[in-house]
């Protein structure tokens, strides 16, 4: 993929999160922006902390097939350990990694970003591809370019405290 198509993509994200009113309509744009313009990008998607549960991830915004997941405790599949291991994760083959909760069976790779506001993760964004071994150390960059945006948006507009009290 092209640096400059990720370049735009991260300029439009930025501007848009600057007139954003809700951290649920800059998470939608992302997750519209990044596969209309990424095709190999086939579900694009944030899950969010629980507020009241912090050790459960719960489905935000996505695009792309439903999926059954949408609660996942930080302790199971590759969604959970980039919570817990407060890192990104990138998977080449889905199918051999003992970890993965199958959400489609087309899914062959799959990199999940975490989102951190005022330094604690806060959320992630997953991104499945029915491409083996898709992600990039690219890709990875520009994830966590866009994770880094929706948790500086979260610092400025909403705040740990309202953030948790967002329905997902």
């Amino acid at each position: 993929m092209s640096e400059n198509t990720f370049a735009e993509i991260l300029f439009e994200v930025s501007t848009f999160a600057e007139s954003a009113t809700s951290l649920a309509s800059l998470q939608s744009f992302i997750v519209e922006i990044i596969p209309r313009r990424l095709s190999y990008y086939n579900w694009t998607g944030f899950y969010m902390l629980d507020p009241n549960d912090s050790e459960m991830l719960v489905l935000g915004p996505f695009r792309g097939a439903p999926t059954e997941h949408v609660r996942i405790p930080v302790s199971q599949g590759i969604c959970g350990a980039a919570v817990a291991q407060n890192e990104t994760v990138i998977v080449d083959d889905v199918h051999s990694d003992p970890r993965y909760l199958a959400c489609s069976l087309e899914t062959r790779s799959e990199i999940v970003v975490p989102v951190r506001a005022k330094n604690a993760v806060v959320g992630e964004i997953d991104i499945d591809s029915h491409d083996a071994a898709a992600f990039s150390v690219q890709d990875k960059e520009f994830l966590q370019e866009c994770a880094a945006i929706v948790g500086a948006f979260i610092e400025r507009n909403e705040g740990l405290s309202s953030a948790a009290k967002c329905q997902w």
